[in-house]
């Protein structure tokens, strides 16, 4: 994991830049292992685990020594998703969920904010949650999460006027019939933002073109477009620039075993330096 500036029982992790500090945050929304007691899913735990985006915090562990801010949830996305809504809620699912609800297609197959299935194909409980239970969740995990990003946005633009974000995941080697691209094999990267909406064109083509200089096979947008950690908090025209990175698990990781495999040390090697170009672009802007 990164080096915590916080104890591992607490939600989110914020690590400051260990250099002269420059308008890039990345964020790692997934990558927590941390699994409340009160998880109560009915799937074994090794099964849930294939829900993180493993060790994509670690991937990126060097940002702050460019000048970068660096935040990783420390719970486990499955428990609740900090790149959701907080109002994504399928009503139906809970039992007395008497809040605001916005469902989307992501809670209609269990894949809200609270996630109720398996990417869509095996539930996670036996029984419907509270809306009790839900709502606490909301309060002890989302919100302490999004008010460290909202606020490392609000520091770096007061700061310089503007922020660089890199909202960093890792993706399946294979989708499923419940993805937009269905059961096919994923390129190395997909880098989106918003279909031009969450960032400059001169960001996006930063990194697509860094990584694709290192003879990566990257696509823009498909099959994902970014999603509430970049929608939140992006505003190009002043100044605030988001995109989402999702990374192939077969680059680095045993999906099933939830394990490093050997290409680790390499990737991780090409991240850093993805990172220290993403600072380098920030500072010059």
């Amino acid at each position: 994991m990164i080096n915590p500036s916080s104890s591992e029982s607490e939600p989110v992790t914020v690590v400051q830049p260990r250099a002269n500090t420059v308008p890039a945050l990345f964020d790692s929304p997934h990558s927590g292992s941390t699994y409340p007691e009160d998880f109560d899913a009915v799937v074994e735990h090794q099964v849930l685990r294939r829900m993180e985006d493993a060790f994509v915090d670690e991937l990126f562990a060097a940002a702050p020594d460019f000048g970068a801010t660096l935040i990783a949830a420390r719970f486990p996305r499955g428990y609740l998703d900090p790149n959701r809504s907080d109002l994504d809620i399928d009503p139906d699912a809970f039992e007395g969920w008497e809040g605001p609800a916005e469902p989307t297609e992501k809670s209609e197959v269990g894949k809200g904010l609270v996630w109720t299935s398996l990417h869509g194909l095996k539930p996670l409980y036996d029984r419907k949650l509270s809306g009790a239970e839900v709502k606490a969740r909301i309060d002890t995990y989302w919100r302490p999460y999004h008010g460290a990003v909202a606020q490392a946005y609000d520091d770096l633009h007061a700061a310089f006027g503007r922020v660089y974000h890199v909202d960093c995941h890792s993706m399946r080697a294979v989708g499923n019939k419940f993805d937009a691209d269905g059961v096919t094999v994923r390129p190395d990267f997909v880098i989106s933002d918003h279909v031009g909406k969450s960032c400059s064109p001169a960001f996006l083509e930063l990194v697509v073109e860094h990584l694709r200089g290192l003879d990566y096979d990257v696509a823009v947008n498909f099959p994902m477009k970014g999603a509430e950690l970049t929608y939140r908090y992006a505003d190009p025209a002043n100044g605030r620039h988001a995109l989402q990175i999702e990374i192939n698990r077969r680059l680095y990781m045993d999906e099933a075993a939830i394990q490093k495999n050997e290409n680790f040390d390499m990737l991780q090697a090409d991240l850093t330096g993805l990172s220290k170009a993403v600072c380098t672009f920030a500072a010059a802007q």
